[in-house]
């Protein structure tokens, strides 16, 4: 998937803790070149920034408590600079007023410790192919 990202993609991550978020963007940033020893999840430092084909993005809003909180934080200053990379932004579901209206929404849910169901979905153009190709395969 991260091969088919380009600048200005924001992907909004929601599931409940240890659903597999960071996971998938490992994944994500790994079709972006960005090497996967540098991926970790950013719960206590925010916002972790990665170097790859595109500048890389990896928020996480776990600590945070409303949308306010991350208005307080910066995190509209952070939407600002996806422009220029890929934004990837776990327990996104906190601000997702904040968020831009075209972005890729991953929704996670446990079934068992083994299995989970992952569903997209976009409200905008820039993802529409992707979503195409994954009903596909």
């Amino acid at each position: 998937m991260g091969e088919s990202f380009g600048a200005g993609s924001v992907i909004a991550l929601i599931g409940e803790l240890g659903c597999g978020k960071t996971l998938f963007t490992r994944g994500i940033c790994a079709g972006l070149e960005v090497p996967l020893r540098q991926v970790n999840s950013p719960t206590f430092v925010l916002v972790n920034e990665y170097r790859g084909r595109l500048p890389v993005f990896h928020l996480d809003m776990y600590q945070i408590g409303t949308e306010a909180d991350g208005v307080e934080l910066g995190i509209t200053d952070y939407l600002s600079r996806a422009e220029s990379g890929v934004m990837i932004i776990e327990w996104a579901e906190k601000i997702l007023p904040l968020l831009p209206e075209d972005l890729l929404a991953v929704s996670f849910r446990i079934i068992s410790t083994r299995e989970r169901r992952i569903e997209f979905s976009t409200s905008g153009k820039r993802f529409v192919g992707l979503l195409e190709e994954l009903q596909r395969s």
